[in-house]
């Protein structure tokens, strides 16, 4: 199922000031040249991300992040089989019809700013509960042990 939080921009009430900050940072780490694009890649990550984090995990994020933000990670009904990092962003480029590469630059973008309202502690509760792949999304290092 295919959920669509993009709404006509003319039709949007102003956003909080949480949020401005967060689509701030957003812009900035993947260099935008709008606000709107950054809202666009937030939108489109944040939705993914709903489709595949549950319990504690998913609560504990949406009550660290911006309203709004914690409304389109929650908005989405999680998938019952979970996808790897790679499979995540290949899922979000066929979407919203982008290139990979620039579904990858997306993803790394948001989730800067989603670790910063998160905190280090629950982005490694978060990596725990999903497949492998994310860590590099979040800009950390795929850890595996050693066999």
């Amino acid at each position: 199922m295919i959920t669509d939080v993009r709404g006509p921009l003319e039709h949007q009430q102003p956003y909080s000031t949480a949020y401005e900050q967060m689509l701030e940072k957003v812009r900035y780490e993947g260099a935008y040249p709008t606000r709107e694009k950054a809202d666009e890649a937030v939108r489109l990550v944040l939705s993914g991300l709903g489709r595949q984090l549950t319990g504690d995990e998913r609560v504990d994020l949406a009550a660290r992040l911006p309203l709004e933000a914690a409304r389109m990670l929650t908005a989405q009904v999680p998938d019952t089989q979970l996808l790897t990092g790679w499979a995540f962003v290949k899922d979000l480029a066929a979407r919203s019809g982008a290139s990979l590469a620039t579904t990858r630059w997306d993803t790394g973008s948001v989730f800067a700013a989603v670790a910063a309202h998160a905190g280090p502690d629950l982005v490694t509760r978060i990596l725990h509960q999903l497949p492998t792949g994310y860590a590099l999304l979040f800009g950390r290092a795929e850890l595996t042990p050693a066999a």
